[in-house]
C-alpha cells in the first residue's frame, strides 16, 4: 500500500509539473515570439544585406565592399562615431554624479522628499523626441526662453544662435539628455542606498568617522554593484542615442552634430536627401554593434572590482 501511495504521489507531481510548465510556456510565448521576430529576425536580415548593394528592392552581391567603404572611404561615419563618444562621456560626467547626489539627498527621509522624488523622476517619462522638441524651442535663436532670460538679467546683449555651431549644439543636446535620463538613474541609486544596513553607519559614527569618510568608505562600496549596472546602461543607452538628435538639430549644422545612429538611420530610409542604401546601412550597423560590444566588454572588465566591492 505504501508503494502504491508513493507511486500515485509521484505521478501526480509529474502531471502537475507538466501542466504548470505548459501554462508558463503559453504565458511567455507571446513575448518570446515578439522578441524573436523583432530582434533575431532583423539581425539575420542585417547580416545578409551587409554583403549586398541593395535599396530594399533591387540587390546585388558585392562581398565585403560595404565594409571596405566604411573603413576607408566614409569619413563622415567616423566623425559621427566620434561625436557619439564625446556626447556620451561628456553628458555622463554630469548625469551620473548628479543622479547620485540627488539620491543621497533624498535618502535622508526628511519631510517632502516624496514630492521631490516624483518631481525629479517626471522628465524620465517624457519621450526623448518630445524632450528634444522642448529644448529646441527653449534654445531657439530669437524667441527662445533661454535667450530671453539671459538678456533680461544682462548676461548677453543679443540672442545666441545655439544650433549654429557644433560646440553649443552638442551642449544643448547633452543638457536635454541629462534632463531626460538622470531621474531613472537617481531611482536606481536611491534603491541601492536604502538597502545599505543602517548599523554600518551607526558603528562608523561611534568610531568617529565623519560623513565624508562614511560616503567613500561605506556608501560607495556597498552600492558598487548597482553603480556598475547603472553606468553600463547609461553608456550603452547614450551610445545608441538617435531620436533626441533628430528632434533637435537633425545633424546640423552641416552634419557636425550627427551621431552614429542617426547617420545609419538616414541611409536605411533615404532620409535627409540621401539615397536608400540598405546594404551599406546594414554594414555600418554591424560595425557599430561590434564597437558598442567592445566598449561594453572593456567597461565590464575594468569595472569588475566595482561589482565585487563588498
Amino acid at each position: 500500500m505504501k508503494t502504491s501511495n508513493k507511486s500515485s504521489n509521484s505521478t501526480y507531481k509529474v502531471k502537475w509539473f507538466k501542466k504548470d510548465s505548459t501554462q508558463a510556456v503559453l504565458m511567455l510565448s507571446p513575448m518570446l515570439i515578439g522578441f524573436i521576430l523583432f530582434t533575431y529576425v532583423p539581425i539575420i536580415y542585417i547580416l545578409r544585406y551587409a554583403f549586398y548593394d541593395s535599396n530594399g528592392f533591387k540587390e546585388t552581391f558585392i562581398g565585403i565592399e560595404n565594409f571596405i567603404r566604411v573603413f576607408t572611404r566614409d569619413k563622415s561615419y567616423w566623425s559621427s562615431l566620434l561625436n557619439t563618444i564625446i556626447l556620451t562621456f561628456g553628458k555622463l560626467a554630469v548625469e551620473i554624479p548628479l543622479a547620485l547626489f540627488l539620491a543621497v539627498l533624498l535618502n535622508k527621509g526628511r519631510k517632502g522628499t516624496g514630492f521631490f522624488r516624483t518631481t525629479l523622476f517626471m522628465p524620465t517619462v517624457i519621450s526623448a523626441a518630445i524632450a528634444g522638441l522642448i529644448f529646441s524651442l527653449m534654445f531657439a535663436s530669437f524667441n527662445g526662453m533661454v535667450n530671453g532670460i539671459l538678456q533680461d538679467i544682462g548676461i548677453i546683449e543679443k540672442p545666441i544662435s545655439w544650433f549654429s555651431s557644433k560646440g553649443s549644439a552638442l551642449f544643448v543636446i547633452g543638457f536635454a539628455s541629462v534632463w531626460n535620463n538622470f531621474g531613472i538613474n537617481m531611482v536606481f541609486f536611491l534603491m541601492a542606498l536604502q538597502s545599505v544596513p543602517v548599523e554600518l553607519y551607526e558603528c562608523a559614527s561611534l568610531d568617529g568617522v565623519n560623513a565624508f569618510q562614511r560616503f567613500f568608505k561605506i556608501t560607495l562600496p556597498m552600492i558598487g554593484p548597482t553603480f556598475q549596472v547603472v553606468l553600463l546602461n547609461a553608456i550603452v543607452g547614450s551610445l545608441k542615442m538617435a531620436d533626441l538628435i533628430l528632434s533637435t538639430t537633425n545633424g546640423q549644422p552641416g552634419g557636425k552634430t550627427e551621431v552614429v545612429m542617426t547617420y545609419v538611420f538616414k541611409y536605411f530610409f533615404g532620409y535627409d536627401a540621401r539615397a536608400v542604401e540598405v546594404g551599406y546601412a546594414s554594414s555600418m550597423a554591424l560595425v557599430t554593434a561590434v564597437i558598442l560590444a567592445l566598449i561594453a566588454f572593456i567597461y565590464m572588465r575594468s569595472s569588475k572590482k566595482l561589482g565585487n566591492s563588498y
